[in-house]
Formats: structure tokens, sequence, C-alpha cells
């Protein structure tokens, strides 16, 4: 076997999908190594991810061409990417650091499919801190009057960098329709709270007058409506009457750093789709 592939597919529902998609690849000589399926019976959506393997080098092509048939015949959406190739990927924050270097660590260690293509950041305030990962540096400002021009300098980033996803690592400022409509599907940011919930300023001051016993993050994809994206994955930790609001801002940033990584991991190893504003998420 020359070469391991991620296939992932969507489409209506129907009876026979997994036997065919199976056909293929035996038709192909090709080793299916993992496989995930879910059929939706609410949205009669079926979605699946199968890891393959290629006897030769030219069974790409072929399971391509061959593919290209069958998405047909089953109207789905359908593409196929090189396991464990790193997904070119562009941080945005502000002034807090914990989730781009939780991100940037894991990246380094391999334990993340990424290639960390730059950071932008509309403050100065962290360039220094960033500085050890030798990364490219973008300060764009972001002000009210000038928001458009930002965002123009946000995708020519976006262009310049090849970057394939955009990570609002605690980046502080409200995308615009316009650039949440261009970026569909690739903007992924994380909440200081288990959505939905305490929104707004000071969540955690929120929930403290609560006396909430449950904190929490999400991370989601950017859409226009605000932290009501489809969400992908939520980390909480249990509290008690002891916790101050520090004591939950700090254990806060430890959930986001979690909840985040995830999102991210799941995206990079193709292991997301979109259903009808939710998300289907498998398993390794």
């Amino acid at each position: 076997m020359t070469g391991a592939y991620i296939l992932t597919l969507s489409c209506p529902d129907r009876v026979g999908l997994v036997a065919r998609l199976a056909r293929l690849m035996e038709e192909h000589g090709c080793f299916i190594v993992a496989s995930r399926t879910f059929g939706d019976p609410q949205t009669e959506r079926f979605f699946a991810r199968l890891v393959f393997s290629t006897p030769d080098a030219g069974a790409l092509a072929r399971v391509e061409a061959a593919m290209d048939v069958l998405g047909g015949d089953l109207s789905a959406e359908w593409k196929i990417a090189r396991e464990g190739e790193r997904l070119r990927t562009l941080l945005l924050v502000s002034k807090s650091d914990h989730c781009a270097n939780t991100l940037l660590y894991a990246a380094r260690r391999g334990e993340l499919p990424i290639e960390v293509t730059g950071i932008v950041s509309n403050h100065d305030t962290l360039k220094a801190s960033f500085a050890h990962w030798n990364l490219p540096w973008f300060h764009v400002p972001v002000t009210a009057a000038k928001k458009a021009e930002a965002e123009a300098r946000l995708f020519s980033i976006v262009e310049e960098t090849r970057s394939d996803l955009v990570v609002l690592a605690r980046y502080m400022q409200v995308l615009s329709e316009d650039a949440c409509r261009r970026l569909e599907g690739r903007v992924i940011n994380i909440h200081h709270s288990f959505l939905p919930g305490f929104k707004g300023a000071q969540p955690y001051h929120q929930a403290y007058a609560r006396g909430v016993k449950v904190i929490g993050a999400t991370a989601h994809y950017v859409t226009a409506d605000l932290d009501e994206g489809p969400i992908i994955t939520q980390a909480t930790e249990a509290i008690d009457h002891t916790f101050s609001p520090d004591d939950m801002i700090e254990t806060g940033r430890h959930l986001e750093g979690i909840a985040l990584l995830r999102a991210v991991k799941a995206h990079a190893e193709h292991r997301i789709f979109l259903n009808s504003g939710k998300t289907v998420v498998f398993a390794r």
C-alpha cells in the first residue's frame, strides 16, 4: 500500500450507502483502515469518513474518478485529503495568549496537524510574547471607522499566507457579516462560556452571582449570528461555592484551551460535518 487518505462524504440518506462506498474501495484495491458513518433521521442526511490506503501510485486518481461518478449519483458533497497533512492555519489574538499558545505547543509536539502561517492581532501587546515562535506577526488595528479596511487587510493576509483555517484564539473583535460569509466554514472561535449561557460582558461574574456549579467553554464555527454558530466541542468542569470569580476565570482559561484544541484538531483531521446548523463530529 502506497498512501493513506481520508474520504469525507455527506448526502441524502438512503439504503445501501455504506455498501456502495465499500464496494468502490474494493474495486480499486483500496484497504479501509477506519470507517465512521452516521445517518441523521431528522435531517435525513448521511455522513461518512473513511481512512483508506491505496495499492499503487495511480490508484488515487482512479478512486477520485469513481467518486465523481458516485458522488453525482448520490447528490453528495465529498472530498479526499491526504491523512496527516498539516492544515495551514492563521491565528487571531487580542490581549490573551493562552489559547494560541495551547495550539502552538500542540502543533510543535506533533499532536495537532496544523501549520501555523502567522499571528494576526488588533493590538501589539503580545508581539514580544509570541516572538520565540518565529512566526509572521501582523498588527491590524480595528476601529469602528476603519473596520472594513481592517477586514480587507485580514482577507489579504489569509490569501498571502494561503491559510485554509482561521482560528479566533481569544480575538475580541466581531467579524462582519461579509467576513463571515467569505470565510464560512473556515473560522473557529472559542467562547468563554458553556453556550447557550451567560453571554456578553463578565460571564464569570454573572455565573458567580447565579451560584453555578459547572463552568465551561465552547468552540464553534463563526457565523453572522454572534456566538450562535454550529457548536464543535464543549469542555466543562464542576465547581462549588468556594470558587471566586478569579477562580472561575483561571479554570475557564484551561477549559478554553482544551475546547479550542479539540475543535481545531477535529477540523484539521476532517472529522466535522455541518448538519443544518449543527455539527456531526466523528471520534478518531
